[in-house]
């Protein structure tokens, strides 16, 4: 077993499954003879060829229209979108054919088809460089949404989007990439760390889809989170000293709702963290959920840390970026509440 960071873990599960299986094909922008732009599909083309791990013109919507015929045709396309701000000209591709297919067809035809794409900030990306549209198209029918915040899920998780029948978009939050930036002088005032690095196998493992994963047990509190906001909670639960129950969802759709709600129907109180705007972000789904199946065991209301509802600032980047200081001001109102 390697220890491995994100982009080496997802680059392995890439090379496991396309050694694996003759029917999968990687392609996208940049992915091919550069290794894609944060370097994730790295020596797959030179190791398994051109006609396996292909480069594409810079027209997401052809992308993802191209996925789609080689999914119905019998091939397993993992197809990457070069950041999740790009997504949005497949977006018709995307819900009007892909997420429909299976339903409009009767099961006769499914698309089997993996979106892979870097979402989130906190790597002065900017506007246009660090939107989580992930809650957009968890509102879809027939689409399933992932999105890992550790290596060892990235891959697991990665292999099993793959070899599912039905199509997946799979966030990867970027800042986990290979870590935070030492010495960054933009760093928030309490100093957080994601782990960039874990125990990963080196052949063929899944990490099943719809199951939540409990990080950290706890019983005062239950934290609801996913992706780069794991560690994020996971550092200001530690400067709280709070005997919190961290959560990550990691799998959006389909949602583990008994791993979640027998946390919160446990600590009776729940705070929910994302990376992604508040209003209609995937956080209020979260709420939701919780208010209707822990009702009776809420002993305070629900609070929810998330960006703001603005486009992603540059020059503002860690005011914008949920960290510790918010959320253990969300523990402590919750906490406090009687």
């Amino acid at each position: 077993m390697a220890r491995m960071n994100m982009v080496q873990a997802i680059n392995s599960g890439l090379d496991v499954m396309l050694g694996r299986d003759p029917r999968v094909v990687v392609f996208g922008e940049d992915v091919g003879y550069f290794g894609g732009v944060f370097r994730c599909t790295d020596g797959l083309q030179r190791k398994h060829g051109e006609h396996r791990v292909l480069d594409t013109p810079i027209a997401e919507g052809g992308i993802v229209a191209t996925a789609i015929g080689m999914g119905v045709n019998g091939l397993k396309p993992v197809a990457e979108i070069q950041f999740a701000d790009y997504i949005y000209p497949a977006f018709d591709q995307i819900v009007s054919e892909l997420a429909r297919l299976r339903y409009r067809t009767g099961g006769d035809f499914s698309a089997p088809v993996t979106i892979r794409t870097p979402c989130g900030g906190g790597i002065r990306g900017g506007q246009t460089h660090s939107q989580s549209p992930e809650g957009v198209f968890t509102h879809v029918c027939g689409i399933k949404v992932v999105m890992p915040s550790n290596p060892y899920d990235a891959k697991g998780l990665l292999i099993s989007c793959i070899e599912d029948e039905d199509p997946v978009v799979f966030f990867e939050p970027k800042r986990l990439y290979n870590g935070p930036f030492d010495g960054d002088p933009h760093k928030p005032a309490v100093p957080w760390s994601a782990h960039p690095r874990g125990e990963v196998p080196d052949g063929h493992y899944s990490v099943p889809l719809g199951k939540a994963e409990i990080i950290r047990p706890g019983t005062d509190v239950t934290v609801l989170t996913y992706g780069t906001m794991v560690h994020v909670a996971e550092a200001a639960v530690g400067l709280a000293q709070v005997d919190a129950e961290i959560i990550d969802v990691r799998s959006m759709v389909p949602l583990d709702v008994d791993t979640l709600c027998t946390s919160v129907c446990k600590t009776g109180r729940c705070v929910i963290v994302h990376e992604a705007t508040r209003f209609s972000g995937f956080g209020a789904e979260l709420s939701a959920t919780v208010q209707e199946e822990c009702f009776w065991h809420l002993e305070a209301p629900i609070a929810r840390v998330t960006g703001w509802d603005t486009p992603y600032p540059h020059a503002f980047e860690w005011d914008y970026f949920p960290g510790p200081r918010r959320i253990i001001a969300a523990l402590n109102s919750v906490l406090e509440a009687k």
